[in-house]
């Protein structure tokens, strides 16, 4: 079991970079390694090498190693996983790749749909048939079942998915499937009601095949990772952090990956919500830029929101639902293909195009000097004077501007004949509008709008994009904490043991049975703490929520309820917490509709401590000795070219000085573009503000 003062080690695995950070009892310790596709765990290692130097420690000293990957998501985005089987209810063969009615883009007569994960010929259908209400309406062929296991072994499957029609009301069929197939096949077998029992056919089929594809790669790195640690010498507990933003030991993420697949996105949230109730920032908008991706979350009062389903590898336009729907319990945001590795590129029509193609790691972008041809964001941003090629990841990773202007030129600037500097503007400018559209649709989505929040941004990239992005939103203020470049990983460190169990019964609340519900979500809250023992003996707390709607309606809403034993008084109280939130939500309540419930949550976590407040200083004083300060030109948007800037070591700036922009402040694993329209006030936890000029 953990405590309070542990060391503690994040480690995040980025499509681009490796980021570990070592927490020293209160002291920050952090790298920033290329990612090692071949070898993931490799770059953790590298990465744990350097903090521990750094801080002067053994490998022995560490008490607990939290680790978020993108591992499953890539195999899931580039069809990297087992050959999967999946065995479901005779009739329903075909649901996976019918998906459901709706179009994603109602008038393109040329729509293609997203390949299933599984493709037809892997799929295997068994009579036997649970109905709607959980009763057996025919029973479990379990002699197709144990012929069906002789070929699935004969065939070499690596992974097998089980998804019958209402298991997430009976799971008996499912189980005894698994039981019949796992008496002849050493391979894991993944059931729907486990990984996700929750209504829907398709949803729930598509992530039990995620999950199944997933796992036997996913078990296999894990495993590699703990030999190399305990090889290393550190033999300390290692877990996840899940897409939820809780800590799982590692038996469960073997057993459920596809929980995974949002795991460092959700650091960074978490990162974002410490940051907001440090300062008592209630309304806030987190902007976190990678190598690969560009994630925006909503936080309000402290608290990302969540949602139950999310989409990955959105194939058109990131249009949402062209991609593969995965429904977990997920800190709920949007991302798309923008970071600092995204391919720049000429359409048919001779528009600037980016992403969502990443460089990576390997080649990476052309800057780099490791064999990249085509430009990405960051030659745009090396060419346009925001980054130094010579320090560059605290002097790691040289840079070259000529051959990121050669990039450049060559796949934009000849093509549009534009010189170097102007194509670099339109590659960086198109990104910028991309991420600020995307903001934009999120917060409309939500009933919100963007520019009533106040900005917090990480990640590598985020600070060199942050500023315009400002600027774009109408957004008035930009926080960019200590440790931004490697904010998902510090995130890791402030994540509570958590986990989230949810049923799907579908029920109306004029039929409400206190005795009935209260069972229900007790059986859940078990559930749920079950897994969040396996880390921590400290209090749990609960969150329970109802997932509602009113009769015939296709999709419901999320209702907080009291943690607490129901009472047959209480239907009032909850018909009146779902009409309030239908208003938040959609701007009046309806009258007369039945109201139902069909979801319940119970959410089980641990408390972190919180940090120390501060003192939210908009103002601060002007910078004294500015003259002895170096400069040099960075492209300015507002201003239309390149305007002389002053370059200041982040470390060498004091609580509550102010900077006029143009300016970089920079450090070792990101810089921070200050523009023209912004000053920059430093926190008093040195924290950097971004402050509109007259606001």
């Amino acid at each position: 079991m953990t405590n309070q003062q542990d060391i503690r080690l994040g480690a995040d695995i980025g499509g681009t970079f490796t980021d570990v950070v070592l927490d020293l009892r209160g002291k920050l310790f952090s790298a920033k390694v290329l990612t090692n596709y071949a070898a993931p765990e490799q770059a953790i290692l590298d990465g744990l090498e350097i903090v521990l130097d750094d801080a002067g420690i053994t490998p022995r000293e560490i008490d607990l190693i939290i680790h978020g990957t993108t591992l499953a998501t890539n195999a899931l985005i580039e069809r990297r996983g087992a050959r999967t089987a999946l065995v479901t209810t005779e009739g329903f063969r075909d649901v996976i790749e019918m998906r459901t009615e709706s179009r994603f883009e109602q008038y393109d007569l040329n729509l293609k749909l997203p390949l299933p994960l599984i493709p037809r010929e892997d799929r295997f259908v068994v009579a036997g048939r649970i109905g709607a209400q959980g009763q057996e309406l025919l029973a479990l062929d379990e002699g197709a079942l144990d012929k069906l296991a002789d070929h699935i072994k004969a065939e070499g499957f690596g992974a097998v998915a089980i998804g019958f029609i209402h298991s997430y009301l009976n799971p008996a069929h499912e189980e005894r499937a698994r039981q019949i197939l796992s008496a002849k096949l050493d391979i894991p077998i993944s059931i729907s009601s486990e990984v996700s029992p929750q209504m829907r056919e398709f949803e729930r089929f598509n992530t039990v095949c995620a999950n199944a594809y997933v796992r036997p790669q996913m078990a296999t790195y894990l495993k590699r990772l703990r030999v190399r640690l305990k090889e290393m010498g550190a033999g300390c507990p290692l877990f996840m952090i899940h897409s939820g933003g809780g800590l799982i030991s590692v038996e469960t993420a073997a057993a459920f990956p596809v929980r995974l697949v949002e795991s460092g996105p959700a650091g960074g949230a978490i990162f974002a919500a410490d940051i907001a109730r440090r300062f008592g920032l209630e309304r806030v908008v987190s902007y976190d830029m990678g190598g690969t991706t560009a994630k925006i979350c909503l936080i309000e009062d402290f608290q990302p929101q969540t949602a139950r389903t999310f989409e990955v590898a959105r194939s058109y336009r990131f249009c949402k639902g062209s991609g593969m729907p995965i429904s977990i319990p997920v800190i709920e945001m949007i991302e798309i293909g923008a970071g600092g590795g995204s391919l720049a590129w000429v359409d048919a029509m001779g528009r600037i195009q980016t992403g969502p193609e990443s460089a990576g790691s390997e080649p990476g972008p052309a800057c780099y000097q490791r064999g990249g041809q085509r430009p990405a964001i960051t030659d745009a941003d090396l060419v346009l004077g925001k980054l130094d090629p010579d320090n560059f990841a605290g002097g790691k990773i040289k840079l070259s501007v000529e051959q990121a202007g050669d990039a450049i030129a060559r796949e934009v600037g000849d093509k549009l004949g534009l010189q170097a500097e102007a194509a670099a503007f339109g590659i960086v400018e198109v990104v910028d509008e991309n991420m600020a559209n995307a903001a934009r649709v999120h917060a409309v989505e939500n009933g919100k709008n963007i520019s009533d929040n106040l900005m917090v941004a990480f990640g590598g990239a985020a600070p060199l994009h942050a500023a315009r992005l400002c600027e774009k939103l109408g957004v008035e203020a930009c926080l960019i904490p200590q440790g931004a470049g490697v904010g998902s990983a510090i995130g890791f460190l402030k994540a509570p043991f958590g986990y989230e169990a949810l049923s799907s019964q579908i029920t109306a609340l004029s039929r409400f049975d206190a005795g009935a519900v209260s069972a229900l979500v007790s059986g859940l809250k078990a559930s749920a703490e079950s897994f969040v023992r396996s880390g921590t003996d400290a209090e749990i707390f609960y969150e329970v929520t109802a997932y509602m709607r009113y009769a015939g309606q296709g999709w419901e809403i999320p209702v907080a309820l009291p943690d607490r034993p129901f009472e047959t008084a209480d239907k009032d109280a909850i018909e009146a917490a779902f009409r309030k939130r239908y208003a938040q939500y959609f701007g009046r309540a309806v009258d007369g509709p039945e109201i139902e419930f069909v979801t319940w949550s119970v959410k089980a976590q641990d408390r972190r401590p919180e940090g120390e407040r501060v003192a939210f200083d908009p103002q601060g004083r002007p910078r004294q000795g500015a003259e002895n300060i170096n400069q040099r030109p960075v492209f300015d948007a507002a201003q239309g070219g390149a305007q002389t800037s002053a370059i200041i070591a982040r470390n060498a700036l004091q609580a509550g000085e102010r900077i006029s922009g143009p300016a970089v402040i920079v450090e070792d694993e990101t810089s921070t573009i200050v523009t023209s329209p912004f000053d920059a006030v430093i926190q008093g936890d040195g924290s950097i503000l971004l402050v509109r000029k007259g606001a």
